[in-house]
């Protein structure tokens, strides 16, 4: 049934993407610069999770590889480096220049003073989940930085913006700013109908059941994709010549709780004590979150930043906020 597995799995970048041609037209117009050995433009892509802005920046960076002979690039997830010293290094790992440096003792300085002494082709570098880094200062250095041009992924611009000091906030007001929608139902069917073509055999799944598994994923490609990886998963296990209607209904509860269960994995240290918190209350105000939040974290980080984490884990389904201002309350999603 499967004959194609790596188009199911959620890092997956096809060659030919749908239904995002204005935002894949608008980021290339704003990389275009480097074709013609010119500074490009800082790009910032942001809308919720699921709506193909990690897909796009790497499927268009990939287009742009074909038509740059010289040219270096990186991807750096800054929920998993959310440090400026992690972020410098996996930069400087884009350039192979870490081979001297040591975690504990090389000071960020130097990382950074490598980094301005960069002297080669252009390097763009995608910064996804930018709104995770815990000193978004580094993202003022990296504007500063010659030949170094910027992807920004954060999930909502005004969260991004709010962490941000007025030197980069007003700098990136002039960003090339691509905000992407939730997929439409039929357009879901359509990314899906390409998965199936790349990676199933034909005919193991209808029209209607990719309907049926748009219909359930309120416009997330992310858990549609995962829907049809499981779905597909059992089939072959049952030794199914199809995909059948029952699969599908157990696909679509446990493809949502196996991403959460990767967004959980992906908590950092002070975001899983949040979790944690709350998941040992019913239910629990800011105020009383944070004084317990700041008891058992070793670092706890400002009000700001916390509601930062938590908006985040909003974001990816982990945490529900019930009412407003005063009266909100958290809640694990069970």
């Amino acid at each position: 049934m499967i004959q194609d597995a790596r188009v199911l799995q959620p890092e997956f970048v096809p060659k030919d993407v749908v239904h995002r041609a204005h935002e894949i037209n608008t980021l290339t117009s704003a990389l275009d610069p480097i074709t013609r050995d010119e500074q490009a433009e800082t790009t910032l892509l942001y809308g919720p999770s699921g709506t193909g802005k990690t897909c796009i920046a790497k499927h268009t960076l990939e287009k742009l590889r074909e038509e740059v002979l010289d040219i270096n690039t990186k991807y750096v997830n800054c929920w998993e480096d959310y440090t400026k010293f992690k972020v410098l290094y996996r930069l400087l790992e884009g350039v192979d220049q870490t081979l001297d440096i040591h975690r504990q003792s090389t000071p960020r300085d130097e990382l950074l003073d490598r980094l301005r002494n960069y002297d080669g082709p252009p390097y763009v570098v995608i910064l996804d989940e930018v709104d995770q880094l815990e000193d978004t200062g580094v993202l003022y250095e990296l504007y500063r930085t010659r030949g170094i041009t910027m992807i920004l992924i954060a999930n909502r611009e005004r969260e991004l913006f709010q962490s941000l000091d007025s030197r980069l906030t007003s700098r990136l007001q002039t960003a090339v700013d691509i905000h992407f929608d939730p997929y439409a139902v039929d357009e879901l069917v359509g990314i899906l109908e390409d998965r199936v073509r790349w990676g199933l055999r034909d005919g193991v799944v209808t029209s209607d059941q990719l309907q049926w598994i748009a219909d359930t994923t309120a416009g997330d490609a992310r858990v549609a994709i995962e829907v049809l990886r499981v779905a597909a998963r059992h089939a072959n296990r049952q030794k199914l010549d199809s995909i059948t209607d029952e699969v599908i209904a157990e696909a679509v509860p446990e493809a949502k709780s196996e991403i959460q269960q990767r967004n959980l994995e992906k908590l950092t240290e002070e975001q899983q004590i949040l979790y944690d918190i709350i998941a040992s209350n019913e239910e629990i105000s800011p105020s009383e979150l944070y004084k317990e939040y700041s008891k058992q974290s070793s670092n706890p980080k400002s009000d700001r930043m916390v509601r930062n984490y938590l908006q985040k884990m909003e974001r990816y389904n982990l945490v529900n906020a019930v009412g407003e201002n005063r009266g909100r309350t958290y809640r694990i999603v069970s």
